[in-house]
């Protein structure tokens, strides 16, 4: 190859990415030859095009620019993280496979990366794959630099091994992945109940019922054994020893208030800025109802919020039906989780009878049982049907009888 020709052929490229430097260190060393070089010049035009269409149009000037950068930098990506920054290991990349191919793989590189949780929030995270929705975010981070991809992956790694850990606890207790999305604590907050539910050898997720007697169980032990008590699981994978240890830390700098028996349970963890949302609890409305408001009416206007609707009461009852946490709003996510619940455990239309006739002011349980049954009777089918695979019919069913936002 000529000297010319090589020079002409790597000023195609933007000469301050790895992928410059590779390709350089390739043609001196002997790893990249004529042929690859030729292919490599035929490919980056069919990639720029199918770039350039993806995040807009091939026929604007400006948007093949900018795709070209996009593709130059996407392989850079890719051989930098594969290679280590080895410039060698990522010349044999590039002579091994297709410079499209390498364009792919960096593209895969940050769908990958986008689809990480950013928030240990488990309301404030997707489920599910890389989608049309997501093309914006990788538009931008197709121009990122390694060093930005890099820290972004670190912490979103971080979070991952903080969400699975919670995921991971809370199935040992009986609480599905399912059922934590509906509750939508914060990962850590479901950590550190696990972790007072293991001191003090319960076996499952509480309600506030359960949460309130186990602390106060706690509460008649020194700091000490309290502290002593508070052991990782000993089955708990290695990938999440990090992340509940250092969670388990923050429980200990909690235990002074937790014991302390002058400071009213409700008040620090409900109304303390401090410690709201910092553990985790099932909310469970039957309990809070039988614990705390004997009164059938002020009960039902608690439950319901004063609503009185239908689609207030049919969201509460097929909530109940359902054994999931009772809400009178669902979202768009929310009502498809509970939509997979019903259609994984079943529905009990009878349970939201016996919650009626328990809670319900007395002069109107005839009224809303016959808008229970009515409604069971038309919308049982779709909600259990196993041919609407992507939830369409069972979510325009809920969105048209339920509070759906």
């Amino acid at each position: 190859m000529s000297p010319s020709r090589a020079a002409h052929t790597v000023s195609l490229f933007d000469h301050s990415t790895f992928f410059e430097k590779t390709l350089r260190y390739g043609v001196q060393h002997g790893l990249i030859n004529q042929a690859k070089l030729d292919a490599i010049t035929q490919e980056a035009p069919k990639g720029m095009v199918q770039i350039a269409r993806y995040f807009g149009s091939e026929f604007l000037r400006p948007e093949l620019e900018k795709a070209r950068d996009r593709i130059v930098n996407l392989v850079s990506l890719h051989l930098q993280e594969a290679s280590g920054g080895d410039l060698r290991a990522a010349a044999e990349l590039l002579r091994d496979h297709s410079f499209l191919s390498r364009s792919k793989a960096g593209s895969d590189m940050l769908k990958a990366l986008i689809v990480m949780p950013q928030n240990t929030h488990f309301g404030m995270n997707e489920r599910g794959g890389f989608t049309d929705r997501h093309i914006p975010q990788l538009a931008r981070w197709s121009l990122a630099s390694h060093e930005q991809y890099r820290a972004e992956l670190a912490q979103r790694q971080r979070v991952a091994q903080v969400v699975e850990a919670a995921v991971w606890l809370a199935d040992q207790l009986g609480l599905s992945a399912d059922e934590l999305q509906d509750f939508e604590p914060d990962a850590e907050a479901v950590i550190r109940t696990a972790l007072l539910v293991t001191a003090t050898r319960r076996q499952e997720m509480p309600d506030w019922v359960a949460f309130e007697k186990m602390l106060l169980t706690l509460r008649r032990k020194d700091q000490a054994a309290v502290a002593a008590a508070l052991t990782l699981p000993k089955n708990l994978p290695d990938d999440y020893r990090a992340v509940v240890a250092s969670v388990r830390d923050s429980v200990l700098s909690d235990l002074p208030k937790l014991l302390d028996a002058r400071l009213p349970l409700r008040k620090l963890l409900d109304q303390t800025p401090a410690f709201m949302g910092r553990y985790f609890w099932m909310e469970d409305a039957l309990s809070e109802v039988g614990q705390h408001d004997r009164a059938r009416s002020a009960a039902w206007d608690k439950i319901t919020q004063g609503h009185s609707d239908d689609g207030t009461l049919l969201t509460l009852l097929l909530c109940v039906a359902a054994g999931a946490a009772p809400k009178t709003l669902l979202t768009d996510k929310s009502a498809a989780t509970l939509i997979r619940k019903i259609r994984k455990t079943g529905m009990k239309p009878e349970l939201a009878e016996a919650f009626i006739r328990t809670h319900a002011p007395e002069q109107h349980q005839d009224d809303y049982l016959d808008l229970w049954q009515n409604f069971v009777a038309e919308a049982q089918t779709t909600l259990r049907s196993d041919h609407d695979h992507k939830l369409a019919d069972a979510l325009a069913l809920l969105r048209r009888e339920c509070n759906v936002a």
